[in-house]
């Protein structure tokens, strides 16, 4: 059966399920395009050629069984090729809308290389995880046998919340501490719904409440208790609060009225869209209606930014960023979404100065045209000032986002013995992903920095497996010492 299902590359051409017209999509928050219908997705799922070398899995982070449940998708098995996708992941279904497979496993297909066009498996997998949900596969957070341990946990983004499910399933006790007001840090205020609707996160953390993880929200370590505190509280502690501090443009005019960070911009949007009250919004500081937009940065922060604001109902929205379009750092199928929604980009050019009468407010952006140079230490071409190239843009609303880096958690944690590296992230031990404090480990984007969600997930999976470790032998010495 498998033979006749698969193997369909070539009679079968690739196809995305359809996005709406971007015209319509354009005027609300609201995913673009819908999951296959049932045949849809069995039909692409069969396009896999089942490689010797799965190429997909091997570029995935998760290492996620692609071929298989993409096998079982086309045989019509769709409850087992959820069980599959779920053994390796925590959020499949977020995986599968956020995930940049054109720079991971679809970018890495075999039959994409052949010229047949990838398998479209970042839609599969939605696919298959929200028919999972529908149908009641999705099962409730069974805890493990209770260890008379605890875990906390700072931070209820991906990689908090992927470690809270695996060491609740390991049985401990498990308490997560974030500054918000929600959980699902970048998923829930960072990302907007037209690649992420809200409801697919808030019944994820449901699930993790339902099974007895406790969420203590609008809580800052540091403010609401110590690093030291909560060693004492728990029996360890995993730092897992990401990197949030915006990335400085230095150039002048950032402290005018109208530049704004990034995510200062897109949490406001998302909190309307779960109808907060947002005085910064509500006074139009943070609303791009009516305004010539220009957003700063080339990243998926970027692309997030400026197809905000023609949602919001801008006057022009364009995205200025030092390099082509081919060295962009944002995934090209959100630098296609955006064009098509109406957003200008104007490539190979950075700011100069952020001009205004007097020191009010912003309105206009001085810029250079850039040139690429020689390649830099990322092997990418460096971009260098092309003499003479200066111009303008109209500019009421400027947007930085330039990606983000570490805050200072010794100082903010009130925990100065904090080991950190030189580029501000926590320093852990390679093998144990323990931090210099004892009990204390660190992971996702806190110890690498800036990366993407399916890494914070795959290191989650991994420092619980070294915590779960270290917990037994503390577990073991204490009953030695009793």
């Amino acid at each position: 059966m498998a033979t006749e299902v698969m193997l369909q590359f070539v009679d079968t051409a690739q196809a995305y399920p359809a996005k709406r017209a971007a015209e319509l999509r354009a005027e609300d928050f609201h995913e673009i395009a819908h999951r296959y219908a049932l045949p849809d997705g069995e039909e692409q799922a069969g396009r896999c050629s089942q490689c010797g070398v799965p190429y997909c899995s091997v570029h995935c982070p998760l290492q996620n069984h692609i071929p298989d449940w993409l096998r079982l998708t086309a045989e019509g098995r769709l409850r087992e090729a959820y069980e599959i996708s779920n053994a390796t992941s925590t959020m499949p279904e977020i995986c599968g809308r956020i995930c940049p497979q054109d720079r991971l496993c679809e970018g890495n297909c075999v039959i994409e290389a052949a010229g047949h066009g990838a398998v479209t498996i970042g839609a599969v997998e939605k696919f298959i995880t929200d028919t999972a949900w529908d149908n009641g596969w999705v099962e409730p957070l069974v805890p493990g046998r209770a260890r008379g341990q605890s875990v906390g946990i700072i931070g209820a983004g991906p990689a908090g919340l992927s470690a809270a499910e695996y060491m609740r399933l390991l049985g401990y006790e498990v308490h997560v501490y974030d500054r918000h007001d929600r959980a699902g840090g970048l998923l829930t205020y960072g990302i907007p719904g037209f690649k992420l609707e809200k409801p697919v996160v808030m019944r994820r953390i449901e699930r993790l409440a339902a099974g007895g993880i406790v969420f203590h929200q609008d809580f800052e370590v540091g403010r609401d208790a110590s690093l030291d505190e909560l060693r004492r509280r728990h029996d360890a502690v995993l730092i897992a609060t990401g990197v949030y501090k915006p990335r400085a443009i230095d150039v002048a005019g950032t402290d005018r009225t109208g530049v704004v960070a990034a995510l200062d911009y897109l949490t406001a949007s998302n909190r309307k869209g779960f109808g907060d009250s947002v005085p910064d919004y509500d006074d139009g500081r943070l609303d791009a209606a009516g305004k010539n937009v220009v957003v700063i940065g080339g990243g998926d922060t970027a692309m997030d930014c400026v197809r905000t604001a023609i949602r919001q109902g801008a006057a022009s929205v364009k995205c200025l960023y030092r390099r082509d379009r081919a060295n962009m750092p944002g995934s090209q199928r959100e630098v296609a979404n955006a064009e098509e929604e109406g957003v200008e980009f104007v490539w190979l050019a950075a700011p100069a100065s952020l001009d205004g009468s007097g020191e009010g407010a912003v309105d206009t952006v001085r810029a250079t045209r850039m040139r690429l140079g020689a390649a830099d230490s990322s092997g990418r071409r460096a971009p260098e000032r092309d003499p003479g190239g200066d111009f303008t843009l109209a500019a009421d609303l400027v947007i930085k986002a330039l990606g983000f880096d570490p805050e200072d958690l010794p100082v903010l944690f009130g925990a100065t013995g904090l080991g950190i590296t030189r580029w501000g992230t926590v320093r852990t031990d390679v093998k144990t992903m323990m931090t210099n404090l004892d009990g204390v480990f660190a992971a996702g984007d806190i110890v690498r920095g800036a990366s993407l969600v399916v890494w914070a997930i795959r290191d989650a999976r991994d420092v619980s497996e070294r915590m779960h470790a270290w917990l037994k032998v503390k577990a073991a010495s204490g009953r030695q010492a009793a």
